[in-house]
């Protein structure tokens, strides 16, 4: 936890990402655990993140708990987590539960995956850190389907009324959701303005875009004191063919076939 965040080199990072997703992708088919799709879209976020722009007073909420798997590997690309703990993915009895069990990491503080939850939760965090003169910022990750849930329009109304500027709330836009499409199911395709309305800072990036994710993280505060919202425009599946913006993406694990092409896409994206 005492490490500074290290200097950002596209080529570094993009040599990280693929390292990243070959192990994920292998721990979920050895596991024969689903919600691959939507671990897919944010494992980027979750890499910066922690490599490149958390520091040492920083706290990051993983308020979409069903993309933990994502979060297992950066640790393990930190060196924080070792080969043998990611064989226990979904054991029983294992602390690499399906969801984020709360503070047997330090980088894991709460409990989260019912939705709507983990944002209240980084914005009492964020509050607490402000009335104790704390150092440090708050970076949650939510998913756009989550945000059918009325608790976190509950909890961005209190977040800017206290003018939580320490607060980074980040919004994984891939587009779909456990029954299908975000605009099928509940027409959340429009989520910014929506955001937007209620007072905070909302800028909208390619969410696999990660020079143009951390430039926009790094600007300063603008006139607005409350939270920055960054919309994170991805693709459920992202870098798989077979997976990328498809609904069984969301749910169903990988087959023996279906693994082995996966890593034969990787291999050739590393090849060329």
């Amino acid at each position: 936890m005492e490490r500074s965040p290290l200097e950002f080199e596209p080529g570094a990072f993009a040599d990280l990402h693929q390292r990243a997703a070959r192990r994920l992708l292998n721990m979920h088919y050895h596991s024969r655990i689903g919600h691959i799709g939507g671990n897919l879209s944010c494992l980027q976020t979750m890499l910066l993140l922690h490599h490149h722009i958390m520091e040492k007073d920083d706290v990051f909420v993983l308020s979409k708990g069903h993309a933990i798997g994502a979060l297992y590997i950066t640790l393990w690309t930190l060196g924080e987590i070792d080969d043998a703990a990611l064989t226990t993915f979904h054991a029983d009895g294992t602390r690499l539960a399906g969801h984020p069990v709360a503070q047997w990491h330090p980088r894991i503080p709460v409990a989260t995956g019912s939705l709507g939850h983990g944002l209240p939760m980084a914005i009492g965090m964020t509050l607490a850190k402000k009335l104790r003169c704390e150092p440090g910022r708050i970076f949650c990750l939510t998913s756009d389907g989550e945000w059918q849930e009325g608790s976190n329009w509950e909890a961005l109304i209190f977040a800017n009324h206290h003018q939580l500027e320490r607060l980074t709330i980040l919004v994984d836009q891939n587009g779909w959701q456990g029954f299908g499409s975000t605009s099928e199911v509940a027409s959340m395709a429009n989520l910014a303005p929506r955001l937007a309305a209620f007072g905070p800072r909302v800028t909208t990036v390619n969410g696999h875009d990660p020079q143009a994710m951390l430039q926009e993280i790094s600007l300063p505060p603008q006139d607005n004191p409350g939270p920055r919202i960054l919309m994170l425009e991805t693709i459920k599946g992202y870098g798989i063919s077979f997976m990328e913006n498809r609904l069984d993406s969301h749910y169903l694990p990988l087959d023996q076939a279906g693994w082995k092409q996966a890593m034969r896409e990787l291999a050739s994206r590393e090849a060329s």
